[in-house]
C-alpha cells in the first residue's frame, strides 16, 4: 500500500497523509455472523468512574471476530477479499475454505485476492499466509501471528507491518526475536502465520488535524504544567513554568515516564532472554 499526501490547499491538509486503499474491498464482504456491535465505554468502568482518561466519541465501529486460532487443518482456502478493519493497524482478508466456511484472518503482507492459503501441523510451503507450528519452520524465517501457548490462538505480532523472527529451534523451544526487540523463548509445538502483517506504511501516516483524532475517539490532552496545583503536579506558578521536580509526575503523584511495570514475579519472566531495550 501506497502513502498518499495531500497539497496544503487548507491548514487541516497541510500536514495530512494517509494510506490509499484503492486495492482493499469497497464493502465488508463476510458474513453477518462474523460482525458485533458493542456499546462505547467512554473509558469509564461499572461504576462509571473514568480509568481511562481520553477516551470518548468517535465513530462507529462494528468488530470483526476474527479466527486466530486456525483450526480448520489441512483445508485449503481462498482469499476471498482483503478489507479495512476499523479496530485495527492491520488489513483483514476473508478466507472461503473448501468445506464452505468462511473467516476472517488478519492479512499477511504480500496475500491478494485469489491466492490459496493453508493451515496444518505438518509441514507447509514457507509462503506468506500459509500457518504451521514453529518446529515446522527454517531458522530465519519471519511470523506473526504467534501463540504463547499452544491452542491457545495467536496473540503477539498482530500489529501493522510487525513480524518476529524465528533465530533458533533446540531443547523444545523455539527462540524469537519480537518487534519490540525483546528475545524469548516459545513452545515450539505453538502455531505461526508465516510472513509479515499486511499494512507496512501505518507507521508513516499522519494524522495531520485534531479532528482526525476525535474520529479515532480519542480525546483532547491537557498538559499538566497548564493546570492549577490542585489538579496536577505540575501545576501552578506565574506565565510558563518548568515542572520543578526531579521527575515527571502523573496526576496521582506516581512516576510517569521510565517507570518499570513488570512484576518481578512474573511467571513468564523464565522466558525472556534479553527484556527489550
Amino acid at each position: 500500500m501506497a502513502i498518499k499526501y495531500y497539497k496544503p490547499t487548507t491548514p487541516g491538509l497541510r500536514k495530512t497523509s494517509v494510506v490509499v486503499y484503492s486495492d482493499l474491498s469497497k464493502k465488508p464482504q463476510g458474513p453477518r455472523s462474523k460482525f458485533l456491535s458493542k456499546a462505547k465505554s467512554g473509558g469509564r468502568n461499572q461504576h462509571g468512574h473514568i480509568t481511562v482518561r481520553h477516551i470518548g466519541g468517535g465513530a462507529k465501529k462494528r468488530i470483526r471476530l476474527l479466527d486466530y486460532k486456525r483450526t480448520k487443518f489441512d483445508i485449503p482456502a481462498k482469499v476471498a477479499s482483503i478489507e479495512y478493519d476499523p479496530n485495527r493497524s492491520a488489513f483483514i482478508a476473508l478466507l472461503f475454505y473448501k468445506n464452505g466456511a468462511k473467516d476472517y484472518i488478519i492479512a499477511p503482507a504480500g496475500v491478494q485476492v485469489g491466492d490459496q492459503v493453508i493451515s496444518s501441523k505438518g509441514k507447509v510451503e514457507i509462503k506468506p499466509g500459509f500457518r504451521t507450528v514453529i518446529k515446522n519452520m527454517p531458522v530465519g524465517t519471519i511470523v506473526h501471528d504467534v501463540e504463547l501457548a499452544a491452542g491457545r490462538g495467536g496473540q503477539i505480532v498482530r500489529g501493522a507491518g510487525s513480524y518476529a523472527t524465528i533465530t533458533a529451534v533446540e531443547g523444545g523451544y523455539a527462540i524469537l526475536k519480537l518487534p519490540s526487540g525483546e528475545i524469548r523463548k516459545i513452545d515450539e509445538n505453538c502455531m505461526a502465520t508465516i510472513g509479515q502483517v499486511s499494512n507496512v506504511d501505518h507507521m508513516n501516516v499522519r494524522i495531520g488535524k485534531a479532528g482526525r483524532k476525535r474520529l479515532m475517539g480519542i480525546r483532547p490532552t491537557v498538559r499538566g504544567k497548564a493546570m492549577n496545583p490542585v489538579d496536577h503536579p505540575h501545576g501552578g506558578g506565574e506565565g510558563k513554568n518548568p515542572i520543578g521536580l526531579k521527575y515527571p509526575k502523573t496526576p496521582w503523584g506516581k512516576h510517569a515516564l521510565g517507570v518499570k511495570t513488570r512484576k518481578k514475579n512474573r511467571l513468564s519472566n523464565k522466558f525472556i532472554i534479553r527484556r527489550r531495550k
